[in-house]
């Protein structure tokens, strides 16, 4: 697989500060897409964090934290997550994600059987509270998941054998993070929270979104390249689009997975199908999440957060 080489926004002075690769956006949105399976986001559980489907998840990269779901059957068998992991190495996937487990020991097994069939990436999140509990494992890029004080930053640098740290931040405080001077070694991907209200936003949000992606002029910069696949087997775009279901894993396989049409049409969601969209001078390197604009308004379309749409 193609390696993804990311570009700081903040400059990086022998780890002086923090390797920052995202800010409100996953971290392959910056990458040239090109219509094919890239990566399978894949569930383990409801999760435990503090951010709940039924009252909403403010963030954009949301779709790979610990949130906490609901499951509306029973969770997939230890084999059959066996078996799509088996299926998506053999569809040329590149990047596993494991999110929102029930289980250290069933998020460590996971990974590990991931690696040991050589699926090129196997990224696993926890959350930092969690990090003392877990050895570090060669080939598992873990991520430790945290909400945002210069304490629980400082709390990362015990842990540089860590691959990156999902950091959650109300917005204003993106400058102070971006500005403390940590010796944390690893990426990090800045998880800024929305309010329900564009009245209440506190950053620059065109400077939020800003992304540097040649594909998108046909794919969706965020979507492109991904399933994600639900603890019960329910098979999503976005691991939040939780009302946007394409297939059932539980019965279809990934090969039978990426022929469902509904989901090529969310990989090519581009701008220009997007009617408030389709004129913007910016619209070729706005990201925006989809999500957040349906919580917010209902409408999948929504332009709750757009500064510029009267």
């Amino acid at each position: 697989m193609e390696k993804v080489v990311y570009e700081s926004l903040t400059p990086v002075d022998s780890g002086t500060v923090p390797n920052i690769v995202a800010v409100s956006k996953p971290p392959w949105s910056n990458k040239s897409h090109c219509g094919k399976l890239e990566r399978l986001i894949l569930q383990l559980g409801a999760g435990k964090g503090r951010f709940s489907e039924t009252t909403g998840i403010p963030r954009s990269i949301g779709c790979i934290g610990n949130n906490h779901f609901v499951l509306r059957r029973e969770p997939m068998s230890v084999e059959r997550v066996k078996e799509l992991i088996r299926e998506f190495k053999k569809a040329d996937g590149g990047e596993l994600w494991l999110t929102n487990y029930d289980s250290l020991d069933y998020l460590i097994s996971i990974a590990t059987y991931a690696v040991e069939i050589e699926v090129p990436e196997v990224y696993a999140v926890v959350l930092l509270d969690d990090i003392e509990m877990i050895e570090p494992i060669e080939g598992v890029r873990f991520i430790a998941e945290l909400e945002y004080s210069e304490e629980n930053v400082r709390r990362l640098e015990a842990h540089t054998w860590l691959h990156g740290a999902l950091i959650t931040v109300r917005g204003s405080n993106i400058e102070e993070l971006k500005g403390l001077k940590i010796s944390f070694p690893g990426e990090v991907y800045v998880d800024v929270l929305y309010p329900g209200s564009a009245r209440k936003l506190d950053f620059n949000v065109i400077e939020i979104r800003r992304i540097f992606n040649p594909t998108t002029e046909k794919y969706h910069d965020c979507l492109a390249g991904t399933i994600a696949i639900t603890a019960d087997g329910y098979v999503l775009p976005c691991p939040l689009m939780r009302t946007f279901i394409v297939a059932d894993a539980k019965l279809t396989g990934i090969k039978g997975i990426l022929k469902k049409r509904r989901l090529k049409d969310f990989w090519k969601l581009t701008k220009d199908r997007i009617e408030a969209c389709n004129t913007c001078p910016f619209r070729y390197i706005c990201h925006d999440c989809r999500v957040l604009e349906f919580q917010a308004t209902g409408e999948f379309d929504g332009m709750e957060y757009c500064p510029i749409f009267p």
